[in-house]
């Protein structure tokens, strides 16, 4: 009886060390979502603050996606040697003086200097959060809490318009900004509070073996490289839909701005409740790599149909939330292989490098559907999302070969 007792007591305390992991990596995944979302519904406000045109908000924003690529692996690094919950701390409050500085001082040099910073801060979350869920969160319970963690974020990127626009309109853009940057020190004060230093991937013991921090030679394995790789495709298929999908539906087909923005709301919806599905099943399966085949394969009928038939404003909308659904479903398995891939001691560096994929889409992906709308070929955008899709089809089921065979070659090592 004591015993049971005992047990008992030991896995509720498991489980809210859990909940706590989750509750303080998604804040930190939110905070950091409504911060990257923080100039794009000003830029209207902004030209006339700052007497520039939509070029220069562009390279500012192009700024910080470079910043964030390069220092996306050092991050990953610290993030193994330094802690999870200690880099968190860290990016918030250097993303919330970067917003404060320039809300305080708005001109465009400011504005370069915060982008730049808030590229840097924006490389330390993808690999502190996924570090700190992976060294917390029992592996049968992963995917779930990774679907809640992205969730968080489309929560974040989904807020931040309506609440800039409303914070600008009442109390001027100088303290919305300031506004945007306190939201980044709220995020931080739990984790300073309730968090524990014992999150170190690189003290973590396995087996009763303390695990050592692996060289880089070892993390940079084909796999991990093809992660990357599969995650900068993952982006740019979805980049065109999110980005771009107003335009190229108003341009190819007259749909009403009114109704091409519902649809779009729709994708978005349906996204981030895909992502809270997506974990449930990410957590019954290891056919990770063939779940994202299916769903993108799926996705790229659904897309194709959008840019070729020219739907009605209901099936449209259906159609848009069909895609955002299907999209949403498959992050949590893509995360999961991720995690597959990364060594011990090594979680951080692991996300660090793969999820450098989403900042090289965020790079490319304006300027290649950019360019289709400029060139007149609003169809294209549906078009070249609908080949992306396919080819990331094709990369998952090819990557879920080697994956397989990794994975035995694995087994047959342990075993001897």
């Amino acid at each position: 009886m004591a015993e049971a007792v005992a047990v008992t007591a030991v896995r509720g305390r498991e489980r809210a060390d859990e909940y706590r992991a989750i509750g303080l990596a998604s804040a930190a995944h939110f905070a950091n979502h409504f911060q990257n979302m923080v100039l794009p519904p000003l830029f209207p406000l902004l030209t006339k603050q700052l007497g520039i045109g939509f070029v220069e908000l562009g390279v500012a924003l192009t700024v910080a996606n470079v910043v964030s690529v390069a220092a996306q692996l050092p991050a990953g690094s610290l993030v193994d040697r330094l802690g999870a919950r200690r880099m968190l701390v860290i990016a918030l409050l250097v993303s919330a003086v970067a917003l404060i500085g320039v809300g305080a001082l708005p001109n465009y040099p400011n504005l370069l200097l915060a982008s730049a910073v808030l590229g840097l801060a924006n490389s330390v979350f993808h690999p502190a959060d996924y570090a700190m869920l992976s060294a917390r969160i029992a592996s049968k319970r992963l995917g779930r809490a990774f679907s809640v963690h992205t969730f968080s974020g489309f929560l974040g990127t989904a807020v931040a318009p309506l609440a800039m626009l409303a914070l600008a309109a009442t109390v001027g853009l100088g303290a919305a900004l300031i506004a945007a940057g306190i939201i980044g020190v709220v995020a931080a004060v739990p984790l300073l509070c309730f968090g524990t230093d014992s999150m170190r991937a690189d003290e973590r013991i396995i087996s009763g073996v303390a695990v050592s921090v692996p060289g880089m030679r070892a993390i940079l394995t084909p796999t991990v490289l093809f992660l990357t790789g599969f995650f900068a495709l993952l982006a740019l298929s979805g980049t065109g839909i999110s980005n771009f999908s107003v335009g190229a539906l108003t341009a190819a087909f007259g749909t009403p701005l009114s109704v091409a923005n519902v649809a779009l709301t729709a994708y978005l919806s349906a996204q981030a409740i895909g992502v809270l599905a997506g974990g449930l099943i990410a957590d019954r399966t290891r056919r990770h790599s063939e779940v994202a085949a299916l769903g993108y394969a799926i996705n790229a009928a659904i897309v194709l149909a959008i840019g070729t038939l020219g739907l009605g404003p209901v099936p449209l909308a259906l159609a848009m939330a069909a895609a955002g659904l299907l999209g949403g479903l498959i992050m949590p398995s893509r995360d999961m292989l991720v995690r597959a891939a990364a060594q011990p001691g090594a979680v951080g560096r692991t996300f660090g490098i793969v999820t450098g994929g989403f900042n090289i889409a965020g790079v490319i992906g304006p300027l290649m559907f950019g360019y289709l709308l400029d060139l007149g070929a609003p169809r294209w955008v549906f078009g070249l999302s609908v080949i992306l899709m396919l080819l990331t089809t094709v990369v998952a089921l090819v990557g879920d070969r080697g994956f397989a065979s990794n994975r035995r070659r694995a087994a047959v090592a342990s075993a001897d």
